[in-house]
């Protein structure tokens, strides 16, 4: 493996992107605006990423061949999603800087690695237990109580790869629908509402995070987020803080997000981390129109090797609108909005759920 330290690119050299979705798609962009090139690497032929780059590579993660070629051509590499295989990123790492580390992964794309990292850090989360088996499942109700949830130890997002679990449900019905043989229970919080943090590290340990951002989510995917998140000046520094020191003992490159919860109690609210992303985040698009410098550009330049940017709000309120599934058709409303800025995905035909782009909207400082 390359020390990251020694990454240094300058413009004209290539960055390696594992994935072809939007988020891929936003990196190439943002990379292309500082005179960097970009090869994305995809097995779908439909990626809208591939809209955006001179040069792709459309093969399947176990394409050896395709994987050498594909570091052959670039200089560094760097991934839009964060399940990538662990033998493709093998495979990379022994011939490019492959940025954020892949030993990382193995702790993010295990929840219960995950969870037991940032308790390890004492750093508060859900109460949590390894689920294998319908007795298994029993034994932790009985410990976390019920409701709770039930989720995956791999893969899922946006609500899949989970359940929630009450009195009176069917246990052994649950734990069959999951479909899984490794799985985490997570006690249910009563929140008071999500939060996420944007936080990006260098190589050197600079560390900058964005406006705590408040998110809203719609038959479980993020419809709305809006930064600054309406908390307490001391809660959002704790928040920020949290997200700092996990990129620090990850010793992160790169861009990531960190998920919480805001609880309100009787000694005053507090923050629980519920999921850490090791990628450019959905609820960091605000970040685009609505900062100096965006979650995207900061990730670029961290794992480029150059100085990352000190994120500035532009507006008092930056709100981020998903366009989910056939909310892309009315794009054109969007066009007349003062202070809205919309972002189509370039996707193929619109699908329920599928996230098909956004609209940022900032509003002016005092107004």
């Amino acid at each position: 493996m390359t020390d990251a330290k020694q990454v240094k690119l300058k413009p004209g050299d290539t960055i390696g992107i594992l994935g072809g979705g939007q988020l891929g798609r936003m990196l190439a962009m943002a990379a292309a605006r500082l005179g960097l090139r970009c090869q994305v690497f995809s097995p779908d032929p439909d990626s809208p990423a591939f809209d955006v780059v001179l040069n792709a590579t459309c093969a399947e993660y176990a394409d050896v061949e395709a994987l050498e070629l594909f570091a052959s051509d670039v200089d560094v590499i760097t991934y839009e999603f964060e399940n990538v295989p662990s033998a493709a990123a093998m495979v990379l790492d022994a011939r490019r800087p492959v940025l954020p580390n892949r030993k990382i992964l193995e702790t993010t794309q295990d929840r219960l690695a995950e969870k037991d990292f940032v308790t390890r850090l004492g750093i508060g989360t859900a109460a949590y237990a390894d689920v294998t088996s319908v007795a298994s499942l029993r034994e932790a109700i009985v410990r976390i109580g019920l409701p709770a949830v039930l989720k995956t130890r791999r893969f899922g997002y946006d609500g899949k790869g989970q359940a929630i679990i009450r009195e009176g449900d069917d246990i052994a019905k649950v734990w069959t629908s999951l479909a899984t043989k490794s799985a985490i229970l997570e006690a249910f919080i009563p929140y008071e509402r999500e939060i996420s943090v944007i936080a990006a590290r260098s190589a050197s340990g600079q560390v900058e995070c964005f406006d705590v951002t408040e998110n809203e989510h719609r038959d479980h995917i993020l419809k709305i987020s809006r930064a600054p998140a309406p908390i307490p000046d001391a809660l959002a520094e704790e928040a920020r803080s949290i997200a700092g020191k996990i990129a620090s003992a990850l010793d992160y490159v790169g861009v990531l997000a960190v998920e919480m919860f805001v609880l309100a109690n009787g000694s005053g609210p507090k923050v629980l981390v519920n999921e850490i992303a090791p990628r450019v985040h959905n609820s960091g698009h605000w970040t685009l129109d609505g900062a100096s410098v965006s979650q995207f550009e900061q990730h670029i330049r961290a794992i480029a090797g150059w100085p990352l940017g000190k994120p500035v709000r532009h507006g008092d309120i930056v709100t981020m609108t998903n366009l989910i599934g056939e909310e892309i058709n009315d794009y054109e409303k969007w066009l007349t909005v003062p202070g809205a800025t919309i972002h189509i995905y370039g996707k193929g035909a619109p699908r329920p759920g599928r996230k098909m782009g956004h609209v940022t909207e900032v509003q002016p400082k005092g107004k």
